[in-house]
């Protein structure tokens, strides 16, 4: 039965991955897909306008060739006839039969005459549209046409000029070139211009595929990288070069990996710092109450003990969540503080901590830009620690100043100080230390929850100790933009 499920589960990640992969692979034909499109189309209508331009060009040389033709037709008829020796006036047989004999036509040229509305005489090329049914239209126009027609020999371009006399056609003079031939020599500019455009666009299509790979490089990373992303390896980042679109969504990306792996950690943290403390109370717990008899007296210290550690949970539990907050850029929210006044207030509050006077070493009236409620928490958290680390007899100090846009709040004593290994350590999280009375079981977060908060403020908390010297811890923090050196009222 368990092979029967592990493969279903194999079968089901499968298409997952297949189905990413299509998407990433169909991405890639949709860009090229339309790159290609509009290639293609670029190219067609390119070919389209350059074989209209070409074949334009060549009616435009057709048509100069036909003019040319004409031309030389009206000033032979200005002329003399040879064969007389005096104009050639009305007789349009003698200047047709002689334009016909002086004529060196091209070969692709033809010449017909009509004469008093019958077909007349033609040269070799022109002998072959005699028959052709555009030659009844010719017979009857009275005035210049110019077209293009079917024939035998082939599509033909034509000018027919009328011959008047006295208001009367006599005959019309035609002159027809052969198309085939030019338009063949088009078609193959054309044929030759899309065999080099086809490799061209067969290369960058080729091209382009490649272009559309490594634009989507990062894509692809991004998938595999997401992909490999488990909630016990949160390490992975895309690699991001350059500064466009694509390397804009992979620095996201990455970004968005951080806070997810800053997340997971302190959730990992979180859990691992609770199984870690909350483990001995709930073992001290369960001991006694396993071991508790019928006795009312013994009744009363197990119920005693019992609810010492559970405060004592509480605390721990409300510890952790602060320290689990302090990662969240919400932690804090700053607001303006008079340095002077909330120094004063932590002496007044610290009375309720033991019968221990605190002494107000120095008070800065000056205004700073910080959480009020999470600076107390911190200040307190020292004075308590001080507390349970020194004799009754010890003093114990507190004080704030500021110089050159940092604010400083410390706590000092003058118990035994702390040894020198013990310092590097002391605001890690369950840190203990060793030297003093210590009269309350806690946890060791204390000090850590003060460097969160001094962290979370962009400052720092330090500590200047040795054995037999005492002890003082400070909080620097910045001042603040707002309310740099404002002296309080």
């Amino acid at each position: 039965m368990a092979a029967i499920i592990e493969t279903n589960s194999a079968t089901e990640a499968t298409p997952r991955s297949t189905r990413s992969v299509r998407r990433t692979a169909s991405a890639r034909v949709r860009i090229l897909g339309w790159y290609v499109s509009l290639l293609a189309i670029a190219l067609v209508g390119t070919f389209i306008v350059q074989r209209s331009y070409l074949i334009d060009r060549e009616h435009a040389s057709i048509d100069g060739a036909l003019d040319q033709e004409v031309g030389e037709f009206t000033q032979l008829a200005s002329g003399i006839d040879p064969a007389t020796g005096e104009p050639f006036g009305t007789d349009l047989a003698a200047l047709f039969d002689t334009f016909l004999t002086r004529n060196v036509a091209h070969p692709d040229e033809a010449v017909v005459t009509i004469l008093d509305g019958t077909p007349y005489k033609a040269d070799i090329l022109g002998a072959s549209l005699a028959a052709a049914p555009i030659v009844d239209e010719w017979v009857n126009v009275t005035e210049p046409v110019r077209g293009d027609t079917a024939s035998a020999p082939g599509p033909i371009r034509y000018l027919a000029i009328p011959m008047l006399f006295g208001g009367e056609v006599r005959g019309v003079f035609v002159v027809a070139i052969l198309k085939a031939d030019r338009l063949e020599a088009v078609d193959e500019a054309v044929r030759i211009g899309a065999l080099v455009a086809g490799s061209i666009f067969l290369l960058a299509s080729g091209v382009a595929w490649f272009a559309a790979g490594a634009i989507l490089k990062p894509l692809r990373s991004l998938r595999e990288t997401a992909q490999s992303i488990t909630d016990t390896d949160l390490t992975r980042r895309i690699p991001v070069e350059g500064d466009d679109e694509i390397a804009d969504l992979g620095r996201t990306f990455n970004s968005m990996l951080d806070r997810v792996e800053a997340g997971f950690g302190a959730q990992r943290r979180f859990i691992d710092d609770a199984g870690h403390e909350l483990r001995t109370p709930i073992t001290i717990i369960r001991g006694h109450l396993e071991l508790m008899g019928d006795d009312p007296e013994e009744r009363v210290e197990t119920v005693e003990l019992v609810t010492d550690e559970l405060d004592r949970m509480a605390r721990i539990v409300d510890d952790l969540l602060d320290l689990a907050k302090a990662e969240q850029t919400d932690f804090v929210q700053t607001s303006p503080v008079n340095l002077g006044d909330f120094t004063r207030d932590l002496a007044h509050k610290a009375a309720a901590l033991g019968e221990r006077p605190w002494v107000v070493e120095e008070a800065a009236d000056t205004v700073i830009h910080a959480d009020r409620h999470r600076l107390n928490q911190a200040a307190m958290n020292l004075m308590r620690n001080a507390l349970e680390h020194t004799p009754a007899s010890a003093a114990t100090w507190i004080g704030s100043s500021t110089e050159n846009g940092t604010a400083r709040l410390w706590v000092r004593d003058d118990g035994p100080g702390i040894p020198i290994e013990e310092q590097s350590r002391l605001f890690d999280r369950f840190a203990r230390g060793k030297v003093g009375r210590r009269t309350t079981g806690g946890a060791g977060l204390g000090l850590a929850i003060v460097k969160a908060i001094a962290e979370a403020h962009q400052g720092r908390v330090t500590v200047d100790s040795a054995p037999g010297q005492g002890t003082v811890v400070t909080i620097s923090l910045p001042i603040g933009p707002k309310h740099a050196g404002q002296e309080a009222s």
